[in-house]
């Protein structure tokens, strides 16, 4: 027998993921607008897709609150301007604000766990994708022939 989901702890986690989501939007939007240099077209389109997909996100959270009777927060979760625009800064940023978004998913799986099926696999989708996203943007940030990652440290 499964357990009655608490509707208002899921709703408040949905909406923390809302928020961070439309920061997402706000802060790979800024990050496209900041970067110079050579390689700039490739990276702006990235940070463009993560906007794009940061939308997504924050629709698909919002959408779920409103099917569990709950009101989608206007919040836009935090925004910190560090005004460093080095790619490898932006990067950082960016591993930081998704190791939040993360965690925000794993408290969701826990609120539907063995209470709400649809639920439970959203976060599970989502859990999986953040955890991809963190391993590229990881990627990104290696330094060729280094055996540690961004993650261990440089």
């Amino acid at each position: 027998m499964t357990q009655a989901l608490d509707r208002n702890a899921t709703i408040s986690v949905l909406n923390r993921i809302l928020e961070l989501e439309l920061a997402g939007v706000v802060r790979y939007t800024h990050y496209a607008l900041m970067v110079y240099g050579y390689s700039r077209i490739p990276i702006v389109g990235w940070l463009n897709a993560q906007a794009d997909e940061s939308l997504l996100h924050a629709r698909q959270a919002g959408e779920l609150i409103t099917s569990l009777g709950g009101h989608p927060s206007l919040g836009i979760g935090p925004l910190l301007e560090t005004h460093q625009h080095d790619i490898g800064d932006i990067l950082r940023e960016s591993l930081a604000h998704e190791g939040e978004a993360l965690k925000a998913y794993y408290e969701l799986l826990d609120c539907a766990q063995d209470r709400d099926v649809r639920l439970e696999e959203y976060a599970r989708t989502m859990i999986a994708e953040e955890q991809t996203h963190l391993d590229e943007v990881d990627k990104m940030l290696r330094v060729p022939g280094q055996t540690r990652t961004a993650k261990e440290g440089t």
